[in-house]
């Protein structure tokens, strides 16, 4: 019941951040924010996840999941109920802020109740449910969104999207119950971060982490860009993401089979290089079957890197330690997710569009060796 409990939560609390995003961004827009002022809103639902992962994963390991999801979930509610009743930007940075305050607590928390929830030989199958429970929301959250707005209005949609997290705090007072605590014997802070990431392992698997999450990140951020600079319609361009996202959904339908069958490195592997062949690819065409067709082998290959990186972070992590462990691999993904846009838009700048594709290939060529090399992790 607990394994479905978490599944179910985390649907609903990730439906309601993707729907949240989607809302606060055009609401901003419909009262006259400028670019410049959407772009920094954008860069609030990032803020927390950010600062807070690490620490978050901390109090997972002593204290246990329903308080913090309980607050995730209450962030979540004030952050959508404030732009109802005050209609100015300063609000609706405070909304994203706790928008993404809520993310922090729902992803660490509930990524980890997945892997304490599970025995060794299920730790595939339920993180493959838990990416596709949070890949569905992709697609889930923004249609809420529109048709929210269009049928109520942008004011009225924050309320529908802030009953998602009251709908959270609901089911937590009834069954959160069933959720197991923390040990509160156990220690965090700085010194302890430093001693898992004197752990070369580790580390190795957060620098693939990073990439893997660089790569889908820049990967949608870049072919709309290289769509619209060949003459794309913005439907085709939609299509082109589609297919990527299809993709990454149908591939892991199939991941706890796949890690039956291969060692969870290099199937890693695989997805990196299957991820520079997609990145190496994309300039040489203009064509959209061609596009369409790459972006779909792309979400083939990389739709696998989130959760095969969470398998083998939770594998590596001490007795005791997976919400920190996974806290690092939140906090070292998020950084790239805030600096690698800022990096590789100045690299476009100096040297082309085209080059940021192909030196995302390098890197993801890269991810693919440090994968292949690694030791196979022990089964916890």
């Amino acid at each position: 019941m607990a394994i479905y409990l978490t599944l179910a939560l985390t649907f609903i609390n990730f439906v309601g951040a993707n729907a949240a995003r989607v809302v606060l961004t055009l609401y901003a827009l419909t009262l006259g924010a400028s670019p410049a002022a959407v772009g920094l809103l954008g860069g609030m639902f990032y803020l927390f996840p950010l600062l807070l992962s690490l620490p978050i994963g901390a109090l997972a390991d002593r204290f246990g999941s329903r308080g913090l999801l309980m607050i995730g979930a209450l962030c979540g509610t004030c952050a959508l109920v404030l732009p109802y009743f005050v209609r100015e930007m300063s609000a609706f940075y405070v909304a994203a802020a706790l928008t993404g305050m809520a993310l922090a607590f729902f992803h660490v928390t509930l990524q980890n109740l997945m892997g304490i929830l599970s025995r060794p030989d299920e730790h595939a199958r339920n993180f493959s449910n838990f990416s596709l429970a949070g890949a569905s929301t992709n697609f889930v959250g923004p249609l809420v969104a529109g048709f929210s707005i269009d049928y109520a209005g942008h004011a009225v949609a924050c309320l529908y999207i802030a009953a998602l997290s009251l709908t959270a705090i609901l089911m937590l007072v009834i069954w959160g119950r069933l959720l197991p605590g923390g040990n509160r014997s156990i220690r965090g802070g700085a010194g302890t971060a430093l001693r898992t990431l004197g752990d070369r392992e580790v580390r190795r698997m957060l620098v693939t982490s990073g990439m893997s999450q660089l790569g889908n990140d820049l990967f949608v951020f870049y072919l709309p860009i290289y769509g619209h600079g060949i003459g794309l319609s913005a439907s085709v361009i939609g299509t082109l993401l589609a297919a990527f996202a299809s993709a990454s959904f149908v591939v892991r339908l199939f991941l706890a089979r796949m890690v039956r069958r291969f060692p969870a490195e290099k199937l890693l592997a695989i997805s990196f290089y299957i991820g520079a062949v997609g990145f190496m690819l994309v300039p040489f065409f203009q064509n959209t079957v061609m596009l369409g067709m790459i972006g779909f082998v792309f979400g083939l290959g990389m739709g696998i890197g989130t959760p095969l990186t969470v398998i083998l972070m939770f594998s590596r992590s001490a007795e005791g330690r997976s919400g920190q462990t996974l806290g690092l691999r939140l906090t070292a993904n998020n950084f790239v997710r805030v600096a690698g846009p800022m990096v590789f838009g100045a690299i476009g700048s100096a040297f082309g569009l085209p080059s940021i594709f192909w030196i995302n290939a390098l890197v993801m060529a890269s991810g693919g060796l440090m994968s292949r090399s690694a030791p196979e992790p022990t089964s916890k």
